[in-house]
């Protein structure tokens, strides 16, 4: 079986959005702090899956960034899931790790992937109708403009929910401690969306090479009718 440019193109987008989505719930019961302010280690991977979301979006339609989402969002789930299992399952007694080191780690995980896919979900979403309202509104034009809005937008609600879920209802932090780490993330997330926007044009440059003008004129011209995976033209 072989794939034309743009199957593959799709692909690695894809994997690399779903990558980082999975490793930023794994990583996310350590927290740290930059001039004061705590956040969870999970924000790190982000500005990576907002470059994708928006490539995607970009060259590849709504469409594409849903079956994305949710395909994210069943990992996440299975995460959810395979963590789940280990962490009943008793440890060895010559593990150099044992039940209460893993579970202290991977247990505290659980609601932070709740409200991670419930979070995911609804900022995906929402990233996925401002990028495309911008784009529409402006001709195509300023790609900075509908990849740091979108992003801007999506990633308010992405930071309260996830965190109100995952450590307010499960008892880990209280309100006041809760609300004011969703504010820090929030920042941090709003700033990173501004500085990566260089990336989303160098990713943007490096695409358009890849596919050469007309392929990627046609996934752009035509993202919004995009199948999934998409063909492309002839000349893919």
């Amino acid at each position: 079986m072989s794939f034309n440019k743009s199957q593959r193109l799709f692909v690695i987008l894809v994997a690399f959005l779903i990558t980082n989505a999975v490793v930023a719930e794994v990583v996310s019961p350590k927290s740290f702090s930059i001039f004061g302010r705590v956040m969870s280690s999970g924000v790190i991977m982000w500005p990576f899956v907002f470059i994708m979301t928006d490539l995607i979006n970009e060259y590849f339609g709504k469409k594409s960034v849903r079956f994305a989402t949710y395909v994210a969002m069943s990992m996440i789930a299975y995460l959810f899931f395979i963590v789940t299992v280990t962490t009943q399952i008793p440890a060895e007694p010559s593990s150099w790790i044992n039940d209460l080191m893993f579970n202290r780690v991977f247990g505290s995980s659980l609601w932070i992937i709740a409200g991670s896919i419930t979070a995911f979900l609804l900022s995906q979403l929402i990233d996925v109708t401002v990028f495309h309202a911008i784009r529409k509104r402006t001709r195509h034009r300023f790609l900075w403009l509908r990849a740091t809005g979108s992003t801007i937008v999506s990633q308010l609600v992405d930071s309260f929910v996830v965190l109100f879920i995952s450590y307010y209802l499960s008892g880990f932090k209280p309100f006041g401690e809760t609300m004011a780490m969703a504010f820090n993330e929030y920042i941090y997330k709003f700033l990173i969306a501004v500085a990566v926007t260089p990336l989303v044009y160098l990713g943007h440059y490096a695409i358009d090479r890849y596919l050469g003008p007309e392929l990627s004129l046609h996934l752009q011209q035509h993202s919004d009718k995009s199948r999934i995976p998409p063909d492309g033209p002839p000349i893919a």
